[in-house]
């Protein structure tokens, strides 16, 4: 089993590699990162916190759109784009399950991921501690910074795992998970605002809004981040929800491992009833 996971894995790793999908993940992450590091960490010093604590804070809302788009765009295709090309038949034709195909597939994608953050992420953590820019509590921020982040690309793996089982044609999975992509991360949370600035002090703000915030992939990440900065007087928003929280916001990242899992386990039940 575990030789027909890892070789499916393997696969998708030296597509990744081929198609430049490995290299550019990382020189978008690392661009970004560098580009917050040198230019938005410059309030470090009047704030009294180091520049790897206060890059993590900005971090911590970019991964929020880049991660997700990432790995959306390495999902979108996994299962409808081996029935366009016609692999799928062929693979499943081998002695292996749909599910060990699944896994294979996640396993493969999330390295690419976890290269990717650990590549672009990590060489701005090296060139803030070379330029004496950080302590071991920031290093310790970013680990988290990149372990969460790795979290949340799986959340959105899984999803485009599902849009990509319940279409047949690359193109409309891709229109799919833009779509996702817009709602999961952008219109959802202008709903909430919205909702919230309708309504500050009703039933909304104090018994729906924790919850809503909890249930979205995005959101549980950024609010487990910044609230284990203690950040909210580096960014506000949601660092300063988090002091409002009717729970623990740690309760954020179970979400986050709750909703891959879920998601996962969907996508896994959807491919079994596909008809390569």
């Amino acid at each position: 089993m575990l030789t027909r996971i890892l070789t499916i894995a393997g696969q998708e790793i030296r597509i990744g590699i081929r198609n430049r999908w490995i290299l550019l993940a990382a020189i978008i992450l690392a661009v970004f990162s560098l580009a917050l590091a040198l230019l938005g960490s410059a309030p470090a010093g009047t704030l009294g916190v180091d520049r790897l604590t206060i890059t993590v804070a900005s971090l911590a809302s970019l991964s929020v759109y880049l991660v997700p788009l990432i790995a959306l765009l390495l999902a979108f295709d996994a299962i409808c784009g081996e029935m366009e090309r016609g692999t799928l038949l062929m693979t499943l034709s081998c002695p292996i399950s749909r599910s060990e195909f699944l896994i294979g597939k996640a396993v493969g994608h999330t390295f690419v991921l976890v290269f990717a953050l650990v590549a672009g992420y990590g060489l701005t953590a090296g060139l803030l501690l070379f330029l004496g820019g950080g302590s071991l509590t920031g290093l310790l921020d970013f680990a988290r910074l990149i372990g969460t982040s790795v979290v949340l690309g799986i959340c959105f793996l899984a999803t485009g795992y599902v849009l990509s089982s319940l279409t047949r044609q690359s193109r409309t999975a891709a229109a799919a998970s833009i779509a996702a992509w817009l709602v999961m991360v952008v219109l959802y949370d202008l709903a909430l605002l919205g909702a919230l600035v309708a309504n500050p002090s009703g039933v909304f703000a104090s018994g729906v809004f924790p919850y809503a915030v909890l249930v979205n992939p995005a959101d549980a990440f950024r609010l487990f981040n910044l609230a284990a900065l203690g950040a909210s007087d580096l960014v506000g928003g949601m660092a300063g929800v988090a002091d409002t929280l009717p729970f623990d916001p740690a309760l954020a990242l179970v979400s986050l491992i709750c909703f891959a899992g879920i998601a996962l386990t969907g996508s896994a039940l959807l491919i079994r009833r596909i008809t390569p």
